[in-house]
């Protein structure tokens, strides 16, 4: 369900789809990050996520104007985990909400792959 901002002069629909895109070029902003994860259904397998498909990493719930965000992620070798987990969640909650005045409700980052180079 896309989230909908209503105001004096009407309505404003933000599909789940453009706030998956914020989330992901915010977290792809995240030091450590290497990318967004994409799991293959039948090999069980995840792939590494560029830029161009950074929304097939993240799963957007919409609810009376909360948002709850799950990502998927692959992380550099050598990185504090928990670190990094938080700076993505604190630079995609902030992201998301200054850019679309909804409220963040929950925010899951679940780390999916270490590349070792």
């Amino acid at each position: 369900m896309p989230a909908n901002i209503m105001n004096d002069n009407g309505n404003i629909i933000i599909d789940n789809n453009v706030i998956a895109i914020i989330a992901g070029i915010s977290a792809m902003e995240s030091y450590g990050i290497v990318g967004m994860a994409s799991k293959n259904a039948a090999d069980g397998i995840f792939e590494l996520l560029k830029f161009d498909n950074l929304s097939k990493g993240i799963k957007v719930n919409t609810e009376n104007g909360e948002i709850n965000i799950e990502l998927h992620v692959i992380l550099e070798y050598g990185v504090r985990i928990s670190t990094v987990g938080q700076n993505i969640i604190d630079r995609v909650k902030f992201n998301i909400e200054n850019l679309t005045g909804l409220p963040v409700n929950n925010i899951e980052v679940s780390v999916e792959g270490i590349r070792v180079k």
